[in-house]
């Protein structure tokens, strides 16, 4: 028999709390551990987890325990049991010691079993608000910038809506950049007519590479937000940590401007590399612009000077800890938590957060003139601000000024964002929201590099995605972006070497397998789908790898461990599977006493075709609603949780669908095949007669890329609320109108019942008529 006391004296610190470890004798030969547990009243323990299944008794006091961001009053009597990693914390409210007696046991099935789960961490009972870094809207997205942060978290979140999780995709252009002025100054033109220009042409190439977003937030164009900014500014200024400090920075020698962001570069004090002001994108550490070696400003010639500024400061060193803490509570990739480290090795780290500049908005306070808020400290009020709008829409009670414990954030960003997202927005919410624990997740991409080198606008460097992507081309380029996208390491794209897997993998044998599968159908089975008749060994050892295969995408694209590298190897792992399968199978399948056996066959073919359709979808969501039409189902809407057979007696229509196009094929111009004017007919239908308007064409296409609808879908007779066109779909149509043929269409014509055939003579009407004949040769 052993026997052990609790003892103050023997406690030690472990995960902020105090801890002593007993003796248990023959429990711990049993594999059970226990320790005595205290907390002083007002601490809280450290956010943790393990693999350990662990039991706690509560001997006296009370407190509040967390347990993956969700509270839960504790007394004495108390008895709770932690799953493998479920995130937990404690904190004694009370006003004596919080003890409790912990065990704690190793259970290896559990572990798994709680690893595998795709509700994990509470994901499928809370809103999930999944953020792609807000793009700066002083250019267009070329394929660096669609590989990264917003087709990861479009493809994220269609997979947890399928999972049944509140999910949504919030973002939004970072209006007040600093680069949007450089970009301005650069182009002739306004900072607010070109945020307002790029920001609709991102919205509209994120419409062509089928990016769904559910809040696009355009803060100059947001009557709310600047009011609302200010107040968040405000409540950082009450902390008493924000305050004006004064200390050196850059002006330009020539102009006097005052030098931050793109209007300063130099070498990174930190790494000796090229850097721009305020982050360096070699080592991701930031900088303050004094710090630069060799500082240069990019508006003139003449070395900067040094003279000293008065700015609102945030004293990040101070937050440490709190940055710390907040790193336990979700996923942060391992180089996040090393460069907070490298940085808390800095005995100070004073980050401006407001310049002196004219675009932005100002603070409310005024005891520094002349002033903007850092966009950075915008954009992390910009997050609670969608999530607001969210809720507005949806009619939820969510509120920027009242962030609640319940949601989780998950961020997408590019490596270059790594000081940004996990330290600075954190800290300032911290200070601004004193009482909330934001519980985020955090997923990087490094750059994607276009043949071995840096996508370059100046260098005419660059693929721009409304050059590449159509309804013919976007799932092709969606597929091969998921499995050469830069994820822990930069990677390329190569044109060619894109062009020929499309040709030979896409099109030659996932193509070529599902048509060839439909022919054999056809011929077999009168075009439907068999039975399944006798099983052998080999049938049910390939339908374990199905099985296996579907488990490893479920991993590829779960919380935990998103990867689209390892989804995309997946997805075609699971094609080649079946190919070879099929070979192997071919041998026996006209020999009459086999036929049977060879009906089993070809049900296990269209269920690697049924799974394959239903985990594409959130890869490839038109392949998939395709593939699933042509197994006679609906576009895949769950996710699957077993390899399901396609129930006997389906008509199959797969010999002669085209679900990859060649990329080196033109697509028919829609709307503008018969020469008399008129437009084409669907199957079917009834052609309209008289002339088509001269820019039908041209708008007909424009709306189907708009709506992602397929290239011979009608459209000319049809309004475009009836095709499902919606507010933010139609601003972004109403921008590329204006900028393709300079006619200003009102919101109520685009959103009211005119047809597309009206909407054209409505354009053509507003244009010169030498315009409209440009434009019309130029369709033709």
């Amino acid at each position: 028999m052993k026997i052990s006391n609790y003892s103050a004296a023997e406690l030690e610190k472990s995960y902020g709390m105090d801890v002593t470890t007993l003796d248990t004798g023959a429990a711990a030969r049993l594999g059970v551990a226990a320790t005595w547990v205290s907390i002083e009243p007002g601490a809280r323990s450290d956010a943790h987890q393990h693999d350990e299944t662990e039991t706690w008794v509560i001997v006296s006091g009370s407190g509040v325990l967390t347990v993956d961001a969700e509270p839960h009053p504790v007394r004495p009597s108390t008895v709770v049991q932690f799953d493998p990693f479920e995130t937990h914390s404690v904190e004694n409210t009370g006003e004596t010691d919080l003890v409790l007696l912990s065990l704690y046991w190793r259970d290896t099935g559990r572990a798994a079993r709680a690893a595998a789960d795709t509700g994990h961490r509470r994901f499928g009972t809370r809103p999930l608000f999944v953020f792609s870094s807000a793009p700066t809207p002083n250019g267009d997205l070329h394929l660096g910038h669609l590989s990264g942060p917003f087709f990861g978290a479009d493809v994220f979140v269609r997979y947890q809506r399928m999972n049944g999780a509140d999910a949504w995709h919030i973002t939004g252009s970072d209006d007040y950049q600093n680069y949007v002025v450089a970009a301005a100054r650069r182009e002739g033109r306004s900072p607010a007519e070109t945020a307002a220009h790029y920001s609709a042409e991102i919205l509209a190439t994120l419409g062509l590479m089928d990016i769904d977003v559910h809040q696009y937030t355009v803060t100059s164009q947001d009557d709310a937000y600047p009011e609302a900014l200010r107040a968040f500014f405000s409540r950082l200024t009450a902390s008493g940590v924000v305050a004006p400090r004064t200390a050196p920075a850059l002006y330009d020698a020539v102009s006097g401007e005052y030098l931050y962001e793109s209007g300063v570069t130099g070498r990174c004090a930190a790494c000796g590399e090229e850097s721009g002001g305020n982050v360096c994108e070699t080592c991701l550490e930031p900088n303050v612009c004094t710090d630069l070696t060799d500082p240069r400003s990019t508006t003139s010639d003449a070395p900067p000077r040094e003279g000293s500024a008065t700015r609102y400061t945030l004293p990040l060193h101070r937050l440490a800890e709190d940055i710390t803490a907040h790193h336990r509570l979700g996923r942060v990739p391992a180089p996040m938590k090393e460069l907070a480290e490298r940085l808390s090795r800095r005995a100070e780290l004073d980050i401006p957060v407001t310049h002196a500049a004219t675009w932005g908005v100002q603070p409310a306070e005024t005891a520094v003139e002349g002033q903007v808020i850092w966009s950075w400290l915008d954009y992390a009020f910009s997050i609670l601000h969608g999530i607001e709008a969210i809720g507005r829409d949806l009619g939820r009670s969510w509120k920027a000024n009242e962030p609640e414990q319940d949601w989780k954030i998950v961020h997408f960003l590019g490596s270059d964002g790594s000081f940004f997202h996990p330290m600075f927005v954190p800290a300032l919410y911290r200070l601004a929201h004193p009482d909330w624990t934001p519980d985020i997740d955090y997923h990087i991409n490094e750059f994607y590099l276009l043949d071995d080198t840096k996508f370059s606008t100046s260098r005419r460097h660059v693929i721009w995605g409304k050059d590449i992507l159509s309804p013919r081309t976007v799932d092709a380029i969606r597929f091969y972006l998921a499995l050469t996208r830069p994820e822990g390491r930069r990677t390329t794209f190569e044109r060619d070497a894109y062009e020929s897997y499309v040709r030979q993998t896409l099109i030659g044998t996932w193509q070529g397998w599902l048509n060839g599968l439909g022919d054999r159908i056809e011929k077999r089975y009168g075009g439907t789908a068999p039975d399944a008749g006798v099983w052998t060994p080999e049938h049910a050892a390939f339908l374990a790898r199905l099985e296996t295969r579907l488990s490893a995408v479920t991993g590829s694209l779960g919380q935990d461990g998103f990867s689209l590298n390892r989804a995309a190897e997946t997805l075609n792992g699971m094609v080649e599977d079946v190919t070879a399968f099929s070979r192997l199978q071919a041998p026996a399948a006209d020999v009459e006493s086999c036929a049977n056996e060879t009906r089993t066959a070809i049900a296990l073919e269209l269920a690697a075709a049924r799974l394959l359709a239903t985990c594409a979808a959130p890869v490839m969501p038109r392949f998939a609603a395709r593939l699933a039409a042509a197994l006679g189902g609906p576009p895949p809407a769950e996710w699957p949780s077993t390899v399901d057979l396609v129930p006997a007696g389906t008509t199959v229509d797969l010999a002669r669908q085209q679900f990859f196009a060649d990329p080196g094929e033109h697509a028919p111009e829609p709307d503008a095949a018969p020469r008399s004017g008129l437009e084409a007919a669907a199957p079917g239908t009834t052609a309209p007669t008289g002339d088509a308007p001269p820019l039908l064409p041209w708008l007909s296409d424009l709306v189907r890329q708009s709506l992602r609808l397929p290239d011979d879908k009608p459209v000319r007779d049809t309004s475009l609320v009836q095709l499902g066109m919606e507010s933010l779909q139609a601003i972004a149509l109403q921008y590329q109108i204006t900028e393709h043929v300079g006619a200003d269409v009102p919101m109520e014509d685009l959103l009211g019942a005119k047809t597309v055939a009206d909407l054209a003579t409505l354009i053509a009407d507003d244009m010169d008529p030498d315009v409209v004949a440009a434009q019309q040769e130029v369709t033709t």
